[in-house]
């Protein structure tokens, strides 16, 4: 695979080349590693596209942790204890028995990185919910989010989203005092 697109959102470029130029570079090799062409497995049952072999975001994701998980990059996982004060009108939830989380596919030196080759809406939650949550728990300083350009995305099942797109949303939609430094990586074949 190869780097196609960057973006530095709330300054991440900057902050993660200068407080975690190492771990870029493991990343950076570990995308360049990655034959992409063995993750071309999902043979498609859509409707636009029956038949057709399309990349498989499993074999993707795997092929990340074959590269990086060697090199001390940590899965992180939070659980979630729900506050039951805020329910009303005598409501009480069924007791539990698997208990709901929040993770970080990698974590190492205070950088976390999401790879993500789902729906639009987790690259945004990524970027604008769960790195800050993982930083305010003390997980993270900054973060990477690495995700397919469109040409890539339009290889895989209809819906996933792309760099291009993502991009123009964060634009769009501004820094807040509370967002993380995250570059946004986009990848292609």
């Amino acid at each position: 695979m190869r780097i196609a697109g960057l973006y530095s959102f709330a300054g991440g470029q900057q902050y993660v080349t200068t407080h975690h130029n190492d771990l870029l570079k493991e990343i950076e090799e570990a995308i360049m590693q990655i034959d992409a062409y063995k993750a071309l497995t999902k043979e498609s049952k859509e409707k636009t596209m029956i038949g057709k072999m399309l990349y498989s975001p499993v074999e993707l994701n795997k092929a990340f942790g074959e590269r990086l998980y060697p090199k001390y990059w940590k899965h992180v996982k939070e659980n979630c204890e729900y506050p039951a004060n805020f329910y009303v009108n005598g409501y009480k939830p069924k007791e539990r028995k698997i208990y709901p989380f929040r993770d970080m596919d990698f974590v190492k030196n205070k950088l976390g990185i999401e790879v993500q080759f789902g729906k639009y809406s987790f690259m945004v939650y990524n970027v604008c919910a769960k790195m800050t949550i993982f930083k305010k728990l003390g997980h993270i300083d900054s973060g990477v989010e690495i995700v397919p350009v469109k040409e890539l995305a339009e290889q895989m099942s209809t819906g996933v989203s792309y760099f291009e797109q993502f991009v123009w949303d964060l634009e769009k939609r501004g820094v807040s005092d509370i967002d993380v430094p995250v570059l946004i990586i986009g990848i292609n074949v």
